[in-house]
C-alpha cells in the first residue's frame, strides 16, 4: 500500500549533526543567505510592513519635532513544511557515523533547493501567505546582459528599493561570463582564474539552481533574481526534524514502489516547517531566450 507508515521511530541526532544540516540548508540557500532570518511560531506571526519612507526634518533647538508618519500594511507569515523523503541501505544503519555524513550531504541541498525554487516562483508556493517572485517584473539579459542588469537595478529603485544582492543560476553565470566591453574584456570577472561572478554592479553574486526555470514555447528563461533583500523575511519554527521508517513502502513515482523491509532498506524523513515574505515590488527577474 503506497504511503503506508509502519515501524517508525525518531533517530536520535547529536546536537551537532542536527545543527549541521540546518546551517548546510542556510548556506546552501541563497534566499537564506540573503534574507533576514526571524523566528516563527508554529502557528505564524503577523509583519508590519512600511510602505513609503520615513521622513525627516529640520528644527530649531525647542522647535517641536515632526513626526514622520509612514503607511502601514501587515502581512501574515506563516510557517509551510517542507519535506524529503531519502531511502538508503540497511548498512548505513550498522555504522551511524556515515548516515550522519550522508544526511548532512544529501538532505540540506534538497531543502534548500526547493525553497529557493519555490521562492523564486519556478515551483508553486504552498500557500497564500508565501510570497514568491513568480510575477515580479523580467528584464533580459540575454542580449545586452549590461544593459538588462541596469534597468532592473532602476526598477527596483523606482519602487524605493536599493538592489544589494544578485541570484544567478548556473546558465545565468554563463551569460554573465561571456559579456565582454569594447575591447573584449569580460565584463563580471576579474581573472578567468577566478572563473565566477562575485560582484554584479557592486552587490555581491550568489548562485542557486533553483532560480532557472526554463521557458515555455519559446519564451525567455528565468536565469537570475536581482533584488533588494532587506524587503526580505524567512522563518523557521525549530531546526530540521528527522525520523526514520524500516517497513513503509514508497512511492517513488506512478509505477514504481519500493517496499523497505523487503529490499533490506530504510528510509529517512526530513522536514522544516518555514516561511518567506518580501516586498516583492523590489525584486526583478533576469531572463534570457534559449537556442
Amino acid at each position: 500500500m503506497p504511503g503506508v507508515q509502519t515501524n517508525r521511530s525518531n533517530i536520535d541526532l547529536p546536537s551537532d549533526v542536527a545543527k549541521e544540516i540546518i546551517q548546510k540548508m542556510q548556506e546552501g540557500s541563497a534566499v537564506m543567505r540573503l534574507a533576514r532570518e526571524i523566528k516563527l511560531p508554529g502557528g505564524g506571526t503577523t509583519i508590519p510592513v512600511i510602505v513609503g519612507d520615513v521622513e525627516a526634518s529640520w528644527g530649531g533647538e525647542t522647535d517641536r519635532i515632526a513626526v514622520s508618519n509612514p503607511e502601514l500594511a501587515k502581512k501574515k507569515m506563516q510557517a509551510y513544511k517542507l519535506s524529503v523523503i531519502v531511502p538508503f541501505s540497511n548498512e548505513f544503519k550498522r555504522d551511524l557515523s556515515a548516515l550522519y555524513e550522508e544526511l548532512k550531504r544529501r538532505i540540506p541541498n534538497a531543502l534548500a533547493k526547493k525553497f529557493d525554487a519555490t521562492v523564486f516562483g519556478n515551483v508553486e508556493a504552498p500557500g497564500e501567505n508565501f510570497d514568491t517572485f513568480k510575477a515580479v517584473t523580467a528584464q533580459d539579459i540575454g542580449a545586452n546582459a549590461y544593459d538588462g542588469l541596469v534597468a532592473a537595478d532602476a526598477d527596483i529603485a523606482g519602487h524605493d528599493g536599493i538592489t544589494n544582492g544578485y541570484v544567478i543560476a548556473p546558465k545565468g553565470k554563463s551569460i554573465l561570463l561571456l559579456s565582454k566591453d569594447t575591447t573584449g574584456r569580460p565584463l563580471f570577472i576579474n581573472s578567468v582564474a577566478e572563473g565566477s561572478v562575485p560582484m554584479i554592479l557592486g552587490a555581491p553574486t550568489y548562485q542557486s539552481k533553483g532560480a532557472y526555470l526554463k521557458g515555455a514555447d519559446k519564451t525567455p528563461s528565468t536565469v537570475g533574481i536581482a533584488g533588494d533583500w532587506t524587503q526580505a523575511l524567512y522563518g523557521t519554527v525549530e531546526g530540521v526534524k528527522v525520523d526514520i521508517s524500516t517497513q513503509a513502502t514508497l512511492k517513488i513515482d506512478k509505477d514504481t514502489e519500493i517496499n523497505l523491509w523487503q529490499q533490506d532498506m530504510f528510509a529517512v524523513k526530513a522536514e522544516i516547517e518555514v516561511g518567506f515574505r518580501a516586498d516583492t515590488l523590489c525584486f526583478n527577474r533576469l531572463t534570457a531566450t534559449e537556442g
